[in-house]
């Protein structure tokens, strides 16, 4: 491998990890993006630059209580494409031809046969008796190796959590058929347990750059 070579991949490697750190935390400023990959100011702007001129991020301004306004680098939609999708043209042309062929209600029963799949399966491997933490963890774990690029916060309430997919590889079809979504919620509902409240707080389909549950203890809801 030439030098050349060597310095090419060494930066394509720096421009991926700047698009998964923005598609996990959000829009970012240069200096914190530079820092979190242990590069100089102006290495990182290089990258950006070179990453806008792809078309796969842009920038805005956010104007500050004090001072210049805020530079943002976030990533354009054309950037999805570098991460997990699961055959989304094939997804949504199954889903198409399921629907012609048997109707809604037909689809209702294969999304109702597929979710009893997936609480098998993932109560399998998630301890219905672990602590909630616990539970979440490996539900976490699970969505990650599907691609969901998973991370658990902190909640508001006391011994509350935020559940948090940064990435849905089914996206495509969950656009074409809202009940991916619906059976997604009643899946963490089912695999969590009776005894905590689970609701969505933000939805990748309706324009978020995430999709968040709450995930709160029942009796610590208000």
């Amino acid at each position: 491998m030439t030098l050349k070579t060597q310095k090419k991949t060494a930066a394509e490697k720096t421009r991926a990890r700047i698009l998964t750190l923005l598609k996990q935390q959000g829009p970012q400023e240069a200096p914190a993006l530079a820092a979190s990959l242990g590069v100089t100011d102006m290495a990182i702007r290089q990258h950006l630059y070179a990453l806008e001129e792809l078309g796969d991020i842009c920038h805005c301004k956010v104007a500050r209580p004090k001072g210049r306004p805020a530079k943002l680098w976030q990533l354009t939609e054309q950037a999805q494409t570098h991460f997990p999708n699961t055959h989304a043209d094939f997804s949504t042309g199954l889903i198409s031809s399921i629907k012609k062929t048997f109707g809604d209600q037909g689809m209702e029963k294969l999304l109702d046969v597929r979710l009893r799949e997936q609480v098998t399966d993932y109560q399998t491997q998630i301890d219905a008796d672990d602590p909630l933490a616990e539970k979440l963890a490996a539900l976490s774990d699970l969505r990650s190796r599907e691609g969901y690029m998973t991370d658990i916060l902190p909640g508001d309430r006391k011994d509350s959590f935020l559940f948090v997919e940064n990435n849905c590889p089914v996206c495509e079809a969950a656009r074409v058929c809202s009940g991916i979504c619906a059976r997604e919620l009643d899946l963490f509902k089912s695999v969590l347990g009776d005894k905590v409240s689970v609701n969505r707080t933000e939805h990748i389909i309706k324009g978020a750059r995430r999709c968040a549950y709450t995930v709160v203890p029942k009796g610590e809801e208000d």
